[in-house]
């Protein structure tokens, strides 16, 4: 399937849209000032703002001042508006277009402002679903109509880079024929003083790859891609900007938040962007790096590139010194640049370099050439990197790397953590009652798979992940997932509270940086695959209700496309005492049984030799605010797809007086589904009234 971009919107500390970013390039103007919007004590750091205020914004887009918003929103609302408009898709044309968006703290503007009035008063309770990061996705969403499906991914910086992966990945498998992609992401208080606690925030403007490099400038900003097949695009008469040629993302496991000197997971990212496109490394004509000015990255990302590409090493320069390190968003800040870049045919320059300490050395003179081949690089915490290959001439298709699964995929094995019996069956026959608004989960015994010196800087949402990862890989009889694919609506928010709590009661000085790594949401699947020394692509999706089963949707169609041959596909949340409060005000645990999710399951195009398999997974339908007509359309392409007689069929919906209510708890209910699987097949339902799911289940009787 030959995928092209069709339009591209973008803005960031050096314009708002393509036009101003474009005429600040070519000038070598950078957007690194001192603060001016954020409310912070931190003005020693230099940042990249956009240079307008919420009000402004709101009044750019014609929304008044009481409908309650985000800047993270805001940006993304202006920054898609610019996209869709070059594409020329209309308001009537929405409803059959996925929006996929990739940010970390999204609202956390707004949740960390109001985080001591929650406690005290009711006067800011429509900021508290802030925290989820699908509801920026969801404002920025409703603000153009009702999209086919929304989703919302989580991996740190290489969260709107990932959203392009996925895109493109249900246009392969036929979902989708055009897809918005893209990302957006604010500068907050949390993760300002969450860097600074890191120590690699720079006083001065950042200089990526010099030698006086000291460290990274925080930005903000929002750009989106409209993705379609070609045919799709010339049916209706779009003009192609660029062709997506190829894309990979590989984890580095390593560290949560260095990478490895040699590069090992920026250099599988690339070489596999390459590999899809079947394309030699000769051919590219320029890399816009990841470039973040800090000692680790540029050396280590130095490295991968001098190993794919030796002695001949293409123009290489990091933009971030124009627009800041725009963390989650930068994924397509920097993609967008790059079109911006093939379209004029200049090569944007490495500003304030003087000389390397690296064993490259990029473009410090602004060069005019002609860009067939451009390398995009967005690499995040807990080593999740991503490259993005982008051409100017067609490319006949993207290809994969194995075969597509003629077949449905078998699911090996599931276990679970939770109000019951951990990591067994044996709950089953005596169930523990729901009695307490919040039940936390029962706690295995963890000394089996982490070390006691590993277990003391882990909070238990990180110990029941590598708990129940390691159980389902034993069990699955595999060595090592190709894929770690996770679903967290609330990410570890037992940290984030800590971190948060200090930030807003202590002061701006009294943050610990531990607590910050173990914030991000990706904290939980980039883990997993560094205690399993698993290379493979990795994600994380994190909205709301529907984090898990997007998550098993990547998984799904991945294994159907032949991207991946098995998965390991997570659903992890956590509850505290002061978070059931506040979310009960919002509304969303108000009256229900409270619970912790700790679900994994692996997912596989094989069976082992001795491995008997619970059910295969036949298919995930997943709709944004559907009609009636629509979900039982969503029910009859899933069965129909499948081949299953609609009358022998069992149709499970939540198990809540089981296993109670946590973001992920749909998890919990397809691990009893195939646990229970008998000889029809099974429908797994949820329904919130916003999101739509289906996971269809079918008996297993050929392994």
């Amino acid at each position: 399937m030959s995928i092209v971009v069709t339009g591209a919107g973008i803005l960031s500390a050096i314009g708002i849209g393509k036009e101003q970013t474009l005429v600040s390039l070519r000038e070598e103007r950078s957007g690194i000032r001192p603060i001016r919007y954020l409310e912070t004590t931190h003005h020693e750091f230099p940042v990249g703002e956009v240079q307008l205020s919420n009000e402004e914004m709101s009044a750019m887009l014609d929304i008044p001042s009481s409908v309650p918003t985000t800047r993270t929103a805001l940006m993304g609302m202006i920054a898609l508006r610019e996209a869709l408009e070059q594409a020329g898709i209309t308001s009537d044309q929405i409803s059959d277009i996925d929006l996929i968006s990739g940010t970390t703290v999204g609202g956390m503007d707004k949740f960390e402002k109001h985080y001591l009035d929650f406690f005290k008063n009711d006067n800011y309770n429509e900021f508290i679903r802030t925290y989820n990061c699908g509801s920026c996705t969801e404002m920025i969403a409703g603000h153009f109509g009702l999209f086919h499906r929304v989703t919302t991914l989580s991996t740190a910086c290489s969260s709107a880079a990932n959203a392009v992966i996925q895109g493109a990945e249900l246009i392969c498998s036929g979902q989708s024929e055009c897809v918005v992609v893209g990302g957006s992401e604010c500068i907050t208080k949390f993760h300002l003083n969450g860097f600074a606690s890191l120590m690699i925030l720079d006083h001065e403007p950042c200089r990526p790859f010099d030698d006086s490099r000291a460290g990274l400038n925080l930005g903000e900003g929002a750009a989106w891609l409209v993705l379609e097949s070609r045919d799709h695009a010339l049916k209706r008469g779009a003009s192609p900007l660029a062709y997506l040629a190829g894309y990979g993302n590989a984890c580095d496991a390593f560290h949560q938040t260095a990478t490895s000197p040699d590069g090992e997971g920026p250099f599988r990212a690339m070489r596999l962007a390459l590999e899809r496109a079947g394309i030699a490394p000769d051919k590219v004509d320029y890399i816009n790096a990841h470039g973040t000015a800090t000692g680790n990255n540029d050396q280590s990302e130095s490295a991968a590139v001098r190993r794919l590409f030796g002695d001949n090493i293409p123009p290489i320069s990091s933009t971030k010194a124009f627009t800041g390190h725009t963390t989650s968003a930068s994924g397509t800040v920097e993609a967008v640049i790059c079109l911006l870049a093939m379209e004029y045919g200049f090569i944007p320059v490495n500003l304030r370099f003087k000389s390397t300490a690296t064993c490259v050395e990029p473009v410090h003179v602004q060069t005019q050439k002609t860009l067939q081949y451009i390398l995009s690089n967005a690499f995040g915490f807990g080593g999740n990197d991503t490259a993005l290959l982008f051409s100017s001439v067609y490319v006949p298709a993207v290809s994969f790397p194995q075969q597509g699964a003629s077949h449905f995929p078998f699911l090996l094995s599931v276990t679970q953590i939770s109000a019951q019996e951990p990591l067994c069956e044996d709950w089953k026959g005596n169930p523990i009652s729901l009695a307490e608004p919040l039940t936390r989960s029962r706690e295995a015994d963890y000394k089996q798979f982490v070390s006691p010196i590993e277990a003391r800087r882990m909070g238990k949402m990180l110990k029941r992940a590598i708990a129940t990862a390691r159980t389902a890989i034993k069990e699955a009889s595999i060595e090592e997932p190709e894929a770690i694919v996770t679903g967290t609506g609330l990410g570890c928010i037992e940290n984030t509270e800590i971190f948060l709590d200090a930030l807003c009661r202590q002061g701006e000085n009294q943050v610990m940086p531990t607590r910050f790594m173990q914030s991000t949401h990706n904290t939980v699947s980039s883990l997993v695959a560094i205690n399993l020394h698993a290379h493979g692509y990795n994600a994380t999706y994190s909205h709301g209700t529907l984090s898990f089963q997007s998550a098993l949707f990547d998984a799904f169609y991945q294994l159907r496309t032949g991207s991946i041959a098995n998965a390991l596909v997570c659903a992890h949340d956590e509850m505290t005492l002061s978070y059931h409060t506040l979310f009960c005000k919002d509304g969303f645990l108000l009256g229900k049984n409270a619970t912790e999710c700790a679900v994994s399951m692996v997912l596989s195009n094989s069976c082992p030799a001795g491995t008997i398999p619970l059910c295969r997974l036949a298919g995930v339908e997943i709709l944004y605010r559907p009609s009636g007509e629509a979900k039982q359309w969503a029910l009859r392409r899933l069965i129909e797809t499948a081949g299953v007689d609609k009358d022998n069929m069992d149709m499970v919906e939540s198990l809540e007086d089981i296993f109670g209510v946590s973001y992920t708890a749909s998890a919990l209910d397809l691990y009893a589904a195939a646990h229970t699987m008998g000889n029809c097949p099974k429908v797994v339902r949820y329904d919130d009234g916003t999101h739509f799911a289906l996971i269809l289940l079918l008996p297993c009787t050929d392994c």
